[in-house]
């Protein structure tokens, strides 16, 4: 047989397989979800072992609906924390509304409702021109549980040490890369966040975040080596409740903030 027909022949065969591969194909049987939904899918597939469903499985539970937000809106199942309206998510502080946005002023702003896991959205706006020296420089804080500080802070020029610059987990990891914006102008946080776990007084795993910063990614599944503080090493040196309050810090430093909200998630 010369080499033209050796050629010949295997696409031949390879035609004929493609047809029974297709035949196989056309051949499954769709079915339909057990609980009407509607959905349709296939049953008379392998069963994947990390989850125990058929692969294209009707029956597997389909994700929640949830309407994105759009033009600074929050999507349909957040917590909204600040629309420009009130405090009312807040505990009383000194901090004031003014045209439809936060400004800091002294002490901690807290919520009311504790979390955990979620996904948190807020924007943030350092004062221009800058306020003060070095240290007071658009100087504020998301303290995630009250307890991990995700910094705020004029990163713009200003050419503080790098894990005490915006975005970084304070005094521990500083960002990927720094994204800020000029002082004035709005910088947005786009946050995931896990809790640390404690089972039996013990740490399991420690919390972890995944960042973005005015869109740019600036931490990714990090951990977190403990509460945070100025000058410290950071360690779990006793159990965190699954649950605390969200907090804003302040640094003698009138930063604003607008469109806060939080989504609960779980970490599954």
């Amino acid at each position: 047989m010369n080499r033209r027909s050796i050629v010949v022949a295997s696409l031949s065969i390879l035609s004929i397989l493609m047809l029974a591969f297709s035949a196989t194909v056309i051949a499954a049987e769709l079915v339909k979800a057990k609980d009407g939904s509607g959905t349709f899918g296939y049953k008379d597939t392998p069963v994947l072992p990390w989850c125990g469903y058929h692969v294209h499985d009707p029956d597997r539970p389909a994700p929640p609906v949830v309407t994105p937000g759009s033009r600074g809106r929050a999507p349909s199942d957040a917590v909204v924390l600040f629309d420009g309206t009130d405090l009312a998510k807040w505990e009383t502080s000194d901090w004031k509304i003014d045209n439809g946005e936060i400004v800091a002023v002294t002490g901690a702003l807290r919520t009311k409702e504790s979390f955990g896991d979620c996904q948190l959205h807020l924007e943030w706006q350092a004062p221009n021109p800058p306020i003060g020296d070095w240290s007071d420089r658009g100087n504020n804080g998301v303290l995630l549980m009250g307890l991990f500080e995700i910094q705020i802070y004029d990163s713009y020029q200003t050419h503080l040490y790098p894990d005490g610059q915006a975005a970084s987990v304070y005094a521990q990891t500083p960002p990927k890369v720094n994204a800020c914006r000029p002082p004035g102008q709005w910088q947005s946080y786009d946050i995931i966040f896990f809790a640390p776990v404690f089972k039996d007084g013990k740490l399991e795993s420690p919390a972890r975040i995944t960042m973005l910063h005015n869109g740019l990614l600036v931490h990714h599944n990090q951990e977190i080596y403990g509460p945070t503080g100025h000058r410290i090493v950071a360690k779990y040196d006793k159990p965190i409740e699954p649950k605390r309050p969200l907090a804003l810090s302040s640094h003698n430093n009138p930063v604003r903030f607008r469109n806060i909200w939080i989504r609960p998630v779980t970490n599954k």
